[in-house]
């Protein structure tokens, strides 16, 4: 095998620092850049002893040069608690970092992978999303900032493919969860598992029906090593994530039973925009990088319970 050099933007995040990780395991050199914000040098502590990695503090909103064989553009707050906290430099870090390392892509001819989201569907109207469904976003909503950047962020890609000739790689990511989530993220999971370690009630937005299809981060990497390493002529998009749905309460219901917590439910308004259903049809992922998630939600669940843990 031939040690690449790699880039991974947003690598001290939650999927970022699995993502470097595993390269380091496949036996490249990773260069991991992260500005913080949502990312967390404990997530990376235990790889600074190794000789192939190397940190570097930026942010993909300026230009970065540096010599590298492929890229990983993973940087984005990606849960709404954070992307919300200040849209306009959410969209920045999506187009603006787009354009960034689309530009260092073209200078070193390297090879770009785009972690895109499930979010560019919005609230769907077809269910399950394929890969051309267009979508049903609310441009103006509160969620904009994160849907409509990296909705914009895929155009770049495409663009610069067809005008450069870029070799790109497209990834659409459903709901994630594993060891190194962020406690605050206020993404369901991190919630839900906070709430019943901490013995207090679990909180439920709207009536608890609404469904998603969570993929563990293991599976999730796995998909984009595949990806990256498909032949050139396939682009994407592909979803990545577990076509096995399940509602929003199931998930309390499930997390309460594995902590063995005594919480209850409690329910809330739903936020503005926030989709009733999310789970991906992976059929093209099945067919083209022969992936599908192993990991199910109950062994996922308890190994970020026993991660989490440690944060109570």
């Amino acid at each position: 095998m031939t040690r690449k050099k790699i880039l991974v933007t947003g690598g001290a995040g939650f999927l970022g620092s699995h993502l470097c990780e595993r390269l380091l395991h496949d036996g490249h050199e990773v260069l991991c850049v992260d500005n913080y914000f949502t990312g967390s040098k404990e997530n990376i502590a235990h790889l600074l002893g190794n000789p192939y990695f190397e940190v570097m503090r930026h942010d993909v909103t300026f230009p970065l040069f540096v010599e590298v064989d492929e890229i990983y553009n993973l940087a984005c707050p990606a849960s709404p608690v954070h992307y919300q906290h200040d849209p306009v430099q959410t969209t920045k870090t999506s187009v603006h970092g787009a354009i960034n390392m689309l530009g260092l892509a073209k200078r070193v001819g390297a090879k770009i992978f785009q972690a895109s989201t499930s979010e560019v569907y919005g609230d769907p109207t077809e269910h399950p999303q394929t890969e051309s469904y267009r979508g049903h976003v609310n441009p103006i909503g509160p969620r904009a900032c994160y849907d409509e950047g990296k909705r914009c962020a895929e155009t770049l890609f495409f663009d610069y493919h067809r005008q450069h000739h870029l070799r790109i790689k497209v990834v659409r990511i459903f709901n994630t969860y594993g060891p190194r989530m962020h406690p605050q993220d206020g993404r369901v999971v991190s919630n839900f598992i906070m709430q019943a370690l901490r013995g207090q009630d679990i909180t439920l937005y709207g009536d608890g029906s609404q469904t998603r299809a969570f993929c563990y981060a293991d599976d999730l990497i796995e998909g984009f090593v595949r990806m990256m390493n498909s032949p050139d002529g396939f682009v994407g998009p592909v979803n990545l994530g577990n076509p096995v749905e399940i509602s929003v309460r199931t998930l309390a219901e499930r997390v309460i039973a594995l902590t063995g917590s005594r919480s209850k439910l409690v329910y809330q308004p739903l936020p503005v925009d926030d989709p009733k259903q999310r789970c991906p049809d992976i059929t093209l992922a099945r067919r083209t990088l022969d992936w599908e998630p192993r990991v199910d939600l109950d062994t996922g669940l308890s190994r970020t319970i026993d991660y989490f843990k440690g944060k109570v």
